[in-house]
């Protein structure tokens, strides 16, 4: 854990530091772009190699063969059934690629690639030298997160967030004017762990938030995590993570087909939607807790959060057949009404104006204007 931790007033478990004192008032400052928040439950991965991106291209979701230096994106990486394995954010400096994994999938992916190497010119390191800082561009916090983040090839490494709009060869499901991401300029310094432990030192406390706060942002904004909303059943559709994750025009990779057809045929099985939580009963529902509608079991809450403005907020993966309507989240024998916003919708994928990929279909059809590229 960083030299955060050594803070007066940082309250900090296994995955990092929760909060520094303040859990609110550090989330406004954050999504302000007042604060920095360490981020010890990410970790970064190396490759190396003069092969790296066409090798990275060749076996995951994402277009990564011509990514410039100081570029950024986010990959996954599938089964052959199409479903979500790994998940990581990825910068590239001209020299080798880093990838930001949730720290409880780091060992895992790293191992993967390992092994998915053969004669391949790329090196596969875990970094746990560095540090990282997640913070919102535009505000003082941005500048000293930049000043401070490492940069091994003269390019700081920051990674930026796809999040806030569709990328190229993405499509979004939600069907929504003004997406909730759009706001999130979230970024993530990658620092030498000397640098980070520095600029621990120096910082105010108004100007440091913890975990809490940047969990609050991302539910806020839809924003789908390996760690909360992928389990062994998990395709990108049903968290509309094509919007950022997945280059559908792309080159063949392992699980494509299922993406392929998924994305053709439509009707994912589950469909992640937004909920807004009862806060009379001063009960927040836990991560693992059943969604009702009426007396049917539906689904369960993947990320839960405290919002300084929207109140007690979720993220749940629900059965495709959920009613659009109100729903019940059970959290320790209390039942919390929940109002329920779609974010992909049950026909997700089989609506008249999303794209036909050619390779399963030769009928051409009108660009669609949610999708980029």
């Amino acid at each position: 854990m960083t030299g955060f931790a050594d803070i007066p007033g940082a309250v900090a478990d296994e995955t990092g530091i929760s909060h520094f004192g303040d859990a609110f008032r550090e989330q406004r400052r954050l999504a302000a772009g007042a604060a920095v928040a360490p981020l010890d439950d990410r970790t970064v991965i190396e490759v190396a190699g003069p092969e790296r991106l066409s090798w990275l291209d060749s076996i995951t979701s994402q277009a990564v063969g011509r990514l410039s230096a100081g570029e950024s994106t986010e990959l996954l990486v599938l089964d052959p059934q199409g479903r979500v394995e790994h998940a990581a954010g990825v910068v590239d400096d001209g020299s080798s690629t880093w990838l930001i994994a949730d720290a409880g999938d780091a060992d895992a992916l790293a191992t993967w690639l390992t092994r998915m190497k053969f004669r391949t010119q790329a090196t596969v390191t875990v970094r746990p030298d560095l540090a990282l800082l997640g913070f919102v561009d535009g505000g003082a916090a941005a500048e000293l997160a930049l000043a401070a983040a490492s940069a091994p090839s003269g390019v700081p490494l920051v990674w930026v967030d796809p999040w806030q709009a569709v990328s190229a060869g993405g499509h979004q499901y939600a069907e929504i004017a003004e997406h909730p991401g759009a706001a999130l300029a979230w970024r993530v310094a990658i620092l030498e762990r000397e640098s980070s432990d520095a600029l621990a030192t120096t910082l105010a406390a108004d100007q440091l938030a913890g975990l809490l706060a940047a969990e609050a942002l991302r539910v806020a904004a839809w924003r789908p995590r390996w760690s909360a909303e992928v389990d062994e059943r998990s395709l990108p559709h049903e968290s509309d993570w094509i919007r950022t994750a997945v280059h559908l025009n792309k080159g063949c990779y392992r699980g494509q087909e299922t993406v392929a057809k998924v994305h053709n045929l439509g009707h994912p099985p589950r469909r992640l939607a937004a909920l807004h939580l009862d806060g009379s009963e001063a009960v927040l529902p836990a991560v693992g807790d059943p969604v009702f509608a009426g007396d049917d079991e539906v689904g369960q809450v993947t990320s839960v959060a405290r919002h300084h403005e929207d109140g007690p907020i979720a993220l749940a993966i629900l059965s495709r057949r959920t009613p659009v309507g109100d729903l019940v989240v059970r959290s320790d024998g209390v039942d919390v009404a929940a109002t329920q916003q779609v974010i992909v919708p049950a026909d997700a994928g089989a609506t008249a104006d999303i794209p036909r990929l050619t390779r399963l279909s030769r009928r051409p059809s009108a660009p669609d204007p949610r999708q980029a590229g």
